[in-house]
């Protein structure tokens, strides 16, 4: 990995340090490229048409994004945001009262609340699996909880509030083993971690574009198992997911394409595709590598200023990193930071009311290191931080 090219390609990185990647990462040239590139085609030649003419562009996202989650193009729908492709995946299910989903404590807020809605429009439960003293989900307990009514187990990889990985394929062999549906939300961890399908044996897989796959923002997307498309009902359909076959009946395309619209962010489909072949030319492996190095490095430098508590508490740690000092708020911490030049977030308390080891708690300070931030930058971090 020839780290100066790479942030050659990106110019802001000469200038700021960017340690907000589980926010929205800093994209490559290229992509920003492909996406302006494509807007003023369509101002010169018209919106469908620009479209007609980018067809075999457009059809090669489906085969980048197979590639990078090892699965068939067909099985992959190009979807807006993270959020929509996972209501897609949630909603798709033929849910009956009583029927059960099984989630962890680290659950992405907007997930929880979309399966509480669920639970007041079906009458479904909830059953949510407490974590163990590593901050992930108890195997031994998820496994205890399953019953005759359980259908479906609900995990997000990573979550926003903590970089502890959840151990999702041993999630995936439970659900496969009880023969429920394993929905992974994959928003953190897809462009950091080399992700299987097959491996994590799970049956729906949404992300995002904008976090670490470098992608624009307003793109995501969903892989479903082709497998399980005859038994699921996508909540809504148009032309370009069904097929109208007479004035009172249609059909449902025999892909994923089922869970798309016709209307989409046909730049931004474009510029994913781009973010996608950057990374597998990279090598999801190096990206791993070169994120757990960097993350290390920071943690061991942190660990010399005393009054710097690092909540992330696995052996599996991602690229976030969250910490918090007690005698300075998170809003402190960030707009000291962000005065000198360093980007990061704030972890709301308010916003991880699943997570017992925050509840009840201070905000944090979130910062989330990518491939293509330098040890030079890690060293301003923590010399910023342990100024004050």
């Amino acid at each position: 990995m020839d780290i100066q090219q790479i942030r050659q390609q990106c110019k802001a990185t000469s200038k700021l340090v960017h340690f907000n990647n589980a926010g929205a990462a800093l994209s490559p040239e290229a992509v920003t490229s492909a996406v302006l590139d494509y807007l003023r085609l369509e101002q010169r030649v018209g919106g469908y048409e620009a479209a007609h003419t980018k067809a075999t562009e457009l059809d090669a996202f489906y085969a980048s994004m197979a590639e990078l989650l090892h699965c068939q193009p067909d099985e992959i729908a190009f979807v807006e945001n993270a959020t929509r492709a996972w209501d897609q995946a949630i909603y798709a299910v033929r849910w009956q009262a009583g029927d059960e989903i099984l989630t962890g404590e680290m659950e992405y807020a907007s997930n929880y609340m979309g399966l509480l809605h669920l639970q007041k429009q079906t009458g479904i439960k909830i059953r949510l699996i407490p974590s163990d003293d590593q901050r992930q989900i108890d195997l031994a307990r998820l496994s205890a909880a399953i019953t005759p009514r359980s259908r479906m187990i609900a995990l997000t990889h990573i979550a926003s509030q903590c970089g502890d990985i959840q151990p999702a394929a041993e999630v995936g062999r439970i659900a496969q083993e009880h023969g429920l549906y394993f929905l992974l939300d994959a928003c953190q961890s897809t462009g950091q971690l080399d992700l299987d399908v097959n491996a994590l044996h799970c049956d729906f897989l949404c992300g995002t574009g904008r976090k670490y796959l470098r992608g624009p923002r307003g793109t995501g997307f969903l892989y479903v198992r082709a497998s399980k498309l005859p038994d699921l009902q996508p909540i809504f359909v148009d032309l370009h997911a069904a097929k109208w076959t007479a004035a009172n009946s249609y059909e449902l395309q025999a892909n994923a394409s089922q869970f798309e619209n016709f209307e989409r962010f046909v730049a931004g489909q474009l510029g994913l595709a781009v973010a996608v072949d950057y990374a597998l030319q990279i090598g999801l492996e190096s990206i791993a590598e070169r994120i757990q190095l960097l993350v290390n490095k920071t943690v061991s430098a942190l660990d010399d200023l005393p009054d710097i508590k690092i909540h992330e508490r696995s052996m599996q740690r991602s690229g976030i990193i969250t910490l918090s000092r007690q005698q300075e708020p998170a809003s402190a911490l960030h707009a000291r930071l962000a005065g000198a030049g360093i980007n990061t977030s704030i972890v709301k308390a308010a916003n991880t009311r699943l997570d017992t080891q925050i509840n009840g708690q201070q905000d944090r300070l979130r910062a989330s290191l990518h491939y293509y931030n330098s040890e030079e930058e890690i060293e301003r971090f923590v010399r910023v931080l342990g100024a004050h």
